[in-house]
């Protein structure tokens, strides 16, 4: 058994789309009309394209709403994305205006920092100390 798909709610699909590929860097997987303004969005890393997919799921869902701003309100991240140099990727990132609410911090072997995805997600991006 392996993870295949995993999912973030996005306020706005399109944004999320040019957050994800513009700024973070992944590639658009999957792109088919969902309905009259949904879509079925995915992306992948460029290092694994034939890897697990992230999808950018349309925040329709009142409870999906409640649970995802609870995340934000206590500062959880929902998900977790690998980096090799958590630093290096929190300068660049910083450079393109991305808003970290936790600068990068040494947890034993693991630093990690944690970003706004401007889509209503907190996303903690972590790489393991050689």
């Amino acid at each position: 058994m392996k993870i295949h798909l995993t999912s973030v709610f996005v306020d706005d699909q399109a944004e999320a789309l040019r957050f994800y590929t513009e700024v973070l860097g992944f590639l658009k997987k999957h792109d088919v009309p969902v309905g009259e303004q949904d879509r079925w969005l995915t992306v992948v890393s460029p290092e694994d394209p034939d890897g697990p997919e992230l999808l950018l799921e349309p925040l329709g869902h009142p409870a999906a709403r409640t649970y995802r701003d609870a995340l934000v309100a206590d500062g959880i991240p929902l998900a977790q994305f690998a980096v090799d140099d958590v630093r290096a990727e929190y300068e660049r990132l910083r450079g393109l205006g991305v808003r970290f609410t936790q600068d990068p911090l040494e947890m034993g072997p693991v630093t990690t920092a944690v970003l706004d995805d401007t889509c209503g997600n907190l996303i903690q991006i972590a790489s393991q100390q050689q």
